[in-house]
């Protein structure tokens, strides 16, 4: 029974170190948990230990294993809620100013560096012809080429 014990506690550290690692949302904890606590049961029950102390072997590991798992589970659900901070999703909403501009396109400095860029499509390009030091807002990227649109006054006033 003791060799089984610590095969379960072993399989419930590896579950639990993994829930904590790779969040699977409880999916590898949760049985962590269970092999940690019915583990340490097995081992100390075949160490000749009295009931008392192999309920409060498994309560001690459970309880340990639960809160690892918990803080586990609410750190993962806080990353997934926060913004994108790097690559192109991290420019759409960033303003930015018309360097130079053509009939095509043309280069504008969003967050200290200059990108080609391209007016929306659907807007009218003849009667939108931006100009030198006009505002605009990066709606999305394709490739290395930001499309943008005039920004609007209210949303520089943040800027």
């Amino acid at each position: 029974m003791t060799a089984l014990g610590l095969v379960l506690v072993l399989a419930g550290v590896a579950a639990v170190a993994f829930e904590a690692h790779r969040p699977t949302h409880g999916a590898l904890g949760t049985p962590g948990v269970a092999a940690l606590a019915a583990g340490a049961a097995l081992a100390v029950e075949g160490a000749g230990g009295g009931i008392a102390a192999v309920v409060a072997a498994a309560v001690m590991l459970g309880v340990a294993a639960v809160i690892v798992v918990a803080l586990s589970l609410t750190k993962g659900v806080a990353v997934r809620r926060r913004r994108i901070r790097s690559g192109p999703e991290a420019m759409i909403g960033r303003c930015g100013v018309v360097s130079r501009w053509g009939e095509r396109g043309g280069t504008v400095l969003v967050d200290g560096a200059l990108w080609r860029a391209q007016l929306e499509h659907g807007l009218d390009q003849a009667a939108e012809q931006l100009h030198e030091g006009d505002e605009v807002v990066v709606e999305y990227v394709r490739g290395l080429t930001l499309i943008v649109r005039r920004a609007e006054r209210w949303e520089l006033a943040g800027w």
